[in-house]
């Protein structure tokens, strides 16, 4: 069926559902009132119901089926949580008025109406948990029609634009977000048991910090100054508590990056940061597993998945790869001392597409390439200082700093999910990495770090030694097995023309 067969089929459908409308006024019912009777939600109907047999209650409920056999209709109503049948009978309702007839039931209610009914309990002789209707009353009349049955929105972009559609065809979507609800609260529960206060910084800046990601700018009226919303949660903020005598902070906010979308990235999404006093990232690594198999005990009621067509066993052992040896052993490439000419080689030959030309991106979009084998559980370690101008150097045995950082990353799935890492807390070498990152941002890198003076300042006035934590909606999606976008309640669509 073509997009204009398929608007004037629902034209027709929407004009017999507004006559239908007419009929209610008409007859004196409401077709958007206030408030309806409702004693129960349709699940605490169904746990409550054997004590309740033959007593009078009303539930209410969208139509999501409709069957009969002459002069009974079996209705089955759907109010998010629960379902429950409906059985209404030519004779069972009472009152004289129209709106009680049963053949005014038959012609003015549709699949997708909302309803609320009153009647008493009974179970059905096929043992089916019932409400037989005395009455009933419109709660929301449906001017147009819900997804065919069987079948729901196929089209992949329809089920994103039209969210809810989705929602009422298929629980087990709806489901999706009660897991995910579920994630930030165990995720939540968690910090503050281990002594983590939760905190609120700000989203709007003077300069973004804590990530490496395209921001987006707006405009402060009352200042009359440009700011950006932030790409982190508050790292840099919480660097400040931590100087200032709060030794274990998080927050569970939104972050916004003006980036391309995919099935791993979004524009706007929700991550959690920590910040951990005296202790450093082989700290945070132990710390890490236990939360992770927390919420996935917590939430999944498993720590064995399958994701991107890769299983793996959060109890298991997490091994550590190390960064460099990696990228090595898989394209055969030494990214200490290959040259930009030599990356891009590589990169064409392996038929990965990547954006910058700077050493920065196209060691990571190296890195990017080879991670989508690993199953894990793993953390990627000894990343390089280029990548990482918040984390502090790895330093020998002897004394020497190493070209690399101290810094770590969950794999599973062949994704990265969290980052954290000893953070830098020397000022004179943050400024200098700060300014390395200028250098890129001068040239045109829209995604390297801004400076930040002001937090410069800050270190200068001494901040402790500290582990410095991040992950967001993107472990949760891994972990359901759908793409982030999937696992977002209003992902942000592109209007059509």
């Amino acid at each position: 069926m073509s997009s204009t067969q398929k608007s004037s089929s629902l034209d027709e459908l929407r004009n017999i559902r507004l006559s239908k409308l007419e009929l209610l006024k008409k007859a004196g019912m409401e077709a958007y009132p206030a408030k309806v009777p409702r004693d129960f939600c349709l699940a605490d109907a169904r746990a409550n119901f054997s004590k309740n047999v033959d007593k009078t209650f009303s539930l209410a409920g969208r139509v999501i089926a409709i069957r009969g056999q002459g002069a009974i209709l079996f209705v089955v109503l759907d109010d998010g949580k629960a379902t429950f049948q409906a059985v209404i009978k030519k004779d069972s309702l009472v009152g004289t008025e129209p709106a009680m007839n049963f053949d005014f039931f038959t012609s003015v209610v549709d699949i997708g109406d909302i309803i609320s009914v009153t009647g008493t309990f009974f179970t059905t002789q096929r043992g089916e948990q019932s409400i037989l209707v005395t009455s009933w009353t419109m709660a929301s009349k449906s001017l147009l029609p819900l997804p065919e049955k069987w079948h729901g929105i196929t089209d992949p972009d329809e089920k994103l634009r039209k969210r809810y559609l989705d929602f009422i065809m298929d629980s087990e979507v709806r489901d999706i977000f009660y897991k995910k609800a579920k994630f930030w609260d165990v995720t939540r529960t968690f910090m503050k048991d281990h002594g983590f206060l939760e905190v609120e910084t700000p989203t709007l800046e003077l300069t973004t910090g804590g990530a490496e990601a395209t921001p987006f700018k707006t405009h402060h009226n009352d200042f009359d100054l440009d700011v950006f919303l932030r790409i982190s949660v508050g790292e840099l903020w919480q660097k400040r508590l931590m100087a200032g005598g709060f030794p274990k902070t998080f927050e569970i906010g939104r972050v916004y990056r003006n980036e391309g979308s995919s099935p791993e990235h979004a524009q706007e999404f929700t991550n959690m940061e920590f910040y951990w006093s005296y202790a450093d990232y082989e700290d945070g690594m132990k710390f890490v597993v236990e939360m992770y198999r927390k919420i996935a005990e917590e939430v999944f009621g498993t720590t064995k998945f399958v994701s991107n067509g890769l299983s793996f066993d959060l109890a298991d052992e997490w091994k550590r790869i190390d960064y460099k040896d990696e990228i090595l052993k898989q394209t055969g490439l030494d990214i200490l001392k290959a040259d930009e000419g030599d990356m891009k080689k590589k990169l064409k030959e392996l038929g990965v597409k990547y954006e910058g030309d700077n050493k920065e991106r196209l060691t990571d979009s190296l890195w990017k390439y080879c991670r989508k084998q690993i199953a894990g559980p793993a953390f990627l370690v000894n990343h390089p200082v280029l990548v990482a101008p918040l984390a502090k150097s790895v330093i020998d045995v002897a004394g020497n700093v190493k070209p690399f950082v101290q810094m770590f990353q969950p794999i599973i799935a062949g994704s990265e999910v969290g980052r954290g890492y000893s953070e830098l807390n020397d000022p004179i070498d943050q400024l200098a990495r700060f300014k390395e990152q200028e250098k890129l941002l001068k040239k045109g890198d829209t995604e390297a770090m801004m400076s930040d003076d002001e937090f410069v300042e800050m270190l200068e006035h001494g901040m402790p030694p500290a582990c410095g934590w991040g992950h967001g909606e993107r472990l949760f999606a891994i972990l359901a097995g759908k793409t982030l976008r999937e696992t977002q309640l209003f992902p942000l669509m592109k209007p059509r023309n």
